[in-house]
């Protein structure tokens, strides 16, 4: 039923203003093209300044409404997104006045200069300084924002610190894969032939440093307060990794790694206090459309303390073994208790 409604009321519309317009026609017929033109002409001035008005209250009342929805008022949730935001804040603040000062002009000069009998028209056709002016000073205020922009691009595109938590992410239609690195803190080859069964990722078993490298879909798990450094792939089409929480995005690429990293400052926990919702979750997003199902690729992120992370970091199994079952250590002692198991229950009891 909304949506007829809907319908309805914008048709109505359309059929009012077809009306108003078909009758303002006939009315400039019977006084005259003049006169009607010379009218018209004040009332479109009038409903101008009226225009400008309820715009800039509009503008207001849609801040007001809409503000506390945002990511803003929560914060953001880490070190390089909180210069971001200031960065954001201050464009906003900036192009904000800007706005405000040439609409007011705008509208206000079409009000007062509108036609009028006793006044003749000025022709301004070129002034140096006025042109240096607006060009200059424009100029000057985009090269610093532009500046700062690139400064924190290369910030969280450049090296990370060495202490940082490795994390490499596969994005593929329609989720995403983590891949951790070992007691040996680094990431094993890959080798797209290799994408097959339970390698999922491709990872090369033949290289000694991808043995201990642990792999986990869905969710990812990365301290608070320390630097995270993303290694991030893509096996099919181009997909994006978005941490708005953070205010980070990255392309992933199919055979082209890219990088980025940042310093978590809150954990979920503390998140859900901040925000108010008791259900709050880290989300990663895909933020470039990627198929049919690009609607429902989203991986939770799950930050939490240092000592946290590496108890669940120690319960984790390395993917070789997931791989190759039968090398895990793990499945060979218990193979092995059965077994011992089976020989007692058939071995004679002794009297």
């Amino acid at each position: 039923m909304t949506p007829i409604l809907l319908i309805t009321i914008v048709v109505m519309i359309f059929v009012i203003i077809f009306q108003i317009a078909k009758a303002s026609e006939y009315v400039s017929v019977l006084k005259g093209e003049e006169k009607s033109r010379k009218q018209n002409n004040k009332i479109n001035a009038f409903l101008l300044v009226v225009f400008l008005v309820l715009g800039l209250i509009g503008c207001w009342w849609c801040n007001e409404m809409f503000y506390s929805k945002t990511l803003f008022p929560q914060g953001a949730a880490s070190e390089i997104g909180q210069k971001i935001d200031l960065m954001l804040y201050i464009t906003i603040g900036v192009t904000g006045v800007v706005f405000v000062i040439t609409q007011v002009l705008l509208f206000w000069f079409a009000f007062k200069y509108q036609e009028n009998d006793d006044r003749k028209a000025f022709y301004f056709p070129h002034n140096t300084k006025l042109e240096l002016l607006w060009t200059t000073v424009p100029a000057i205020f985009l090269t610093v924002l532009v500046v700062f922009g690139l400064k924190y691009w290369f910030k969280m595109t450049g090296e990370a610190p060495k202490e940082s938590v490795v994390v490499e992410v596969t994005g593929h239609q329609f989720g995403w894969e983590f891949r951790y690195p070992g007691a040996d803190n680094v990431l094993g080859k890959k080798n797209y032939k290799l994408t097959k069964g339970a390698n999922s990722l491709g990872v090369d078993f033949e290289d000694q440093a991808s043995l201990d490298d642990i792999h986990v879909g869905g969710t990812m798990h990365i301290p608070v307060g320390k630097p995270v450094k993303l290694v991030i792939n893509a096996q099919d089409v181009i997909h994006d990794v978005g941490l708005s929480h953070f205010r980070l995005k990255m392309d992933a690429v199919p055979g082209i790694p890219t990088t980025m990293w940042f310093t978590p400052l809150y954990t979920t926990e503390e998140m859900k206090v901040r925000s108010g919702n008791p259900n709050f979750v880290y989300e990663l997003s895909c933020d470039q459309m990627c198929g049919k199902g690009h609607f429902s690729m989203r991986g939770v992120i799950i930050v939490e303390s240092e000592s946290d992370y590496k108890k669940w970091l120690s319960t984790q199994k390395p993917e070789y073994y997931t791989v190759f079952p039968d090398k895990d250590p793990a499945k060979a002692v218990t193979d092995s208790a059965s077994a011992k198991t089976q020989i007692t229950q058939v071995l004679p009891a002794k009297n």
